[in-house]
């Protein structure tokens, strides 16, 4: 999986949300808020090709959550990911 070119997280009113930007993204007409811990893999992972277990094991080295628990959350982000076109 990777994050789509023309995407990018901005801090605005102290919160972290995703944009499109450049003329590939024009239809992209909303704004996908990420709480702490998207955002910080977001930070990690944009521009790289990344695995579930790879999302998972950032996780668990942040916030030392166990490997089951960092595997749904992760799968659950990819999801919510591809759903709203920020990834593929």
């Amino acid at each position: 999986m990777k994050i789509k070119e023309g995407f990018v997280l901005r801090q605005m009113c102290g919160e972290n949300i995703v944009a499109g930007e450049g003329l590939q993204n024009i239809n992209f007409n909303k704004l996908l808020s990420l709480n702490e811990s998207a955002a910080y893999l977001w930070q990690e992972l944009v521009g790289k090709e990344f695995t579930q277990e790879e999302m998972a094991e950032l996780l668990i080295a942040r916030y030392g959550i166990d490997k089951q628990l960092a595997m749904t959350d992760s799968g659950n982000l990819m999801n919510a990911w591809v759903n709203a076109g920020v990834a593929e």
